[in-house]
């Protein structure tokens, strides 16, 4: 990193800087081609360094830059609101994986942060540009990080794509959230975020188990738990794609599961009271659904208002979010049975006002 104690320049003087630090580099990488070629990490962040003291040399930034070693970010800061992060690829062209999106190493005092990137395939070459007009998407790790594409043309960075400006991202307390909301947006069928399932960072285990090892016990939590998150797997129709939320949701607890629709489709019926006292015959989901209320009423109440907006596909979570969730499993269910007579059942066993 490049921290300086003097007052801050004007940004056209840092952008002429930066121009002039590319022309150097690239000037000395024709000569060096080799010695760049086998350059990353911090050897190549003290070249950029040695190359932007080279060029601060009878400009406001002069005898001001100096390299600070380690973790944080940016690599490089001037005047104590300029930034330069330095990245690379030993391939021959322009696009990498950039720093976390949750940046919790950033020096704050640094408002401007420039990229400067090493395209060490040869031919060798190094461009600089404003950190965000450069990042074109999320990937993930160990956690989301922004995909750098030096080339990226105006307009496609994905804070144009979101339609919420890099500054205002970057000093969320969470960012996760509106980019998993970003990227679900775009979810194709039969398609999730493993990384985040449920609309924000997911834990997701380091062991893979197959359904067949797990408990009973274990299984049924995770089918009712199913039952809370995708209404879809009530609907009466005998159709494969109701199972495929559910399925991709499992994977993400480290679970492989090849014959999802046998979970659900076992059990035959079930008779079900009624607020008349009488009873129904009704698939054996809604007696799982009865033996396990208690569960459910739990997980309703304590799930975030987000990750239910998400599964749910609603654009409110209602203040009875019990009520909510039945009148969303009546409405699934009525593909087959009648809704009357579904939430009815339902509103006996949650004793719905």
């Amino acid at each position: 990193m490049i921290i300086s104690d003097n007052p801050n320049p004007e940004l056209i003087e840092f952008q002429n800087l930066m121009s002039k630090t590319d022309k150097f580099l690239n000037a000395d990488a024709v000569k060096r081609e080799d010695y760049y070629a086998v350059r990353s990490g911090h050897p190549l962040e003290k070249d950029v360094f040695e190359a932007i003291k080279e060029c601060a040399k009878g400009t406001s930034f002069q005898n001001s830059i100096q390299l600070v070693s380690g973790s944080a970010f940016p690599d490089i800061v001037a005047k104590k609101y300029y930034g330069v992060e330095v990245k690379s690829t030993k391939e021959n062209h322009w696009t990498s994986i950039g720093s976390s999106i949750l940046e919790s190493t950033r020096n704050q005092d640094v408002k401007r942060i420039y990229l400067t990137f090493g395209k060490l395939g040869k031919p060798v070459e190094f461009l600089s540009r404003p950190y965000e007009e450069c990042l074109s998407g999320i990937a993930v790790t160990h956690y989301p990080r922004y995909q750098i594409d030096m080339r990226l043309k105006n307009g496609e960075t994905i804070f144009d794509k979101m339609g919420i400006p890099y500054d205002e991202l970057r000093q969320m307390d969470n960012p996760v959230v509106p980019v998993s909301k970003y990227y679900r947006s775009k979810l194709k069928n039969g398609e999730s975020l493993w990384w985040a399932a449920n609309g924000e960072e997911n834990v997701v285990s380091p062991v893979v188990r197959l359904w067949k090892t797990l408990t009973s016990e274990q299984k049924n939590d995770l089918i009712v738990q199913g039952y809370v998150l995708f209404p879809e797997l009530l609907n009466m129709k005998n159709s494969k794609t109701k199972y495929y939320r559910f399925a991709l949701w499992i994977t993400t607890q480290g679970i492989v599961n090849s014959s999802v629709r046998d979970c659900f489709s076992a059990g035959g019926q079930v008779a079900m009271p009624t607020s008349s006292g009488n009873y129904i015959k009704m698939p054996a989901a809604f007696g799982r659904i009865a033996q396990n209320r208690d569960k459910i009423v739990s997980w309703l109440i304590h799930e975030s208002e987000e990750v239910l907006q998400a599964n749910w596909k609603v654009k409110r979570i209602s203040d009875k979010r019990i009520r909510q969730w039945c009148k969303l499993i009546a409405a699934e269910a009525s593909y087959g049975l009648d809704y009357d007579e579904v939430f009815d059942v339902l509103s006996v066993i949650f004793s719905l006002e």
